[in-house]
């Protein structure tokens, strides 16, 4: 079996390649041609994640998968949301969004956030998504060199570490994205 994860972030692509198992073919978009900006207009985690598999789907023709994933900060009414990657404006600069962030919790004593990832998987002419939570807190500082995106300023519950201070595998076991990965793969091991 071979499918496409459109996505152009060649991080969220060695995290998911690292949960596939090996008889899945994973497809980038630069794979299969896919140079455009792939779509992202919708207000909702979910609908960003339909939108582009239904786009690759539309425009390719190949079963395919796309994620999305919103950082979700409670006392901030669960921004930056759908915008997380794009919070501190259009040039997508992961430390620009942490320091807004950590700007806007600066006078804040709840820090209560969680990672939420939905995956649109549309395969045989059917669409079905998957959802990742992993709940935690925003840190005072950035913390560690590893990851990507929040990574150094997001700490998992029951955690000392941040996202940026663990393993790859060890974020895969508890990771919002892990969790929705590891319920995608379950639904293709049953095709």
């Amino acid at each position: 079996m071979q499918i496409v994860f459109a996505t152009n972030n060649q991080n969220k692509l060695k995290e998911v390649q690292s949960l596939i198992p090996n008889h899945i073919k994973l497809l980038s978009l630069k794979d299969i041609g896919c140079f455009e900006d792939v779509p992202e207009t919708q207000l909702t985690i979910k609908g960003n994640a339909i939108q582009k598999a239904e786009y690759i789907k539309q425009h390719y023709g190949m079963d395919c998968f796309a994620d999305d994933t919103g950082l979700q900060v409670e006392v901030l009414n669960d921004q930056p949301g759908v915008f997380s990657a794009r919070y501190a404006g259009p040039q997508r600069d992961a430390n620009d969004n942490m320091d807004l962030l950590l700007t806007n919790l600066k006078d804040k004593n709840n820090r209560k956030a969680q990672f939420k990832t939905v995956i649109a998987l549309h395969i045989n002419n059917t669409l079905e998504t998957f959802t990742g939570i992993c709940k935690g807190e925003i840190t005072v500082n950035k913390q560690g060199e590893a990851g990507f995106g929040y990574d150094p300023i997001f700490k998992a519950e029951d955690y000392t570490k941040t996202f940026a201070e663990i393993s790859l595998d060890e974020k895969n076991k508890i990771g919002h994205r892990g969790k929705a990965v590891q319920l995608l793969v379950d639904y293709l091991i049953k095709l």
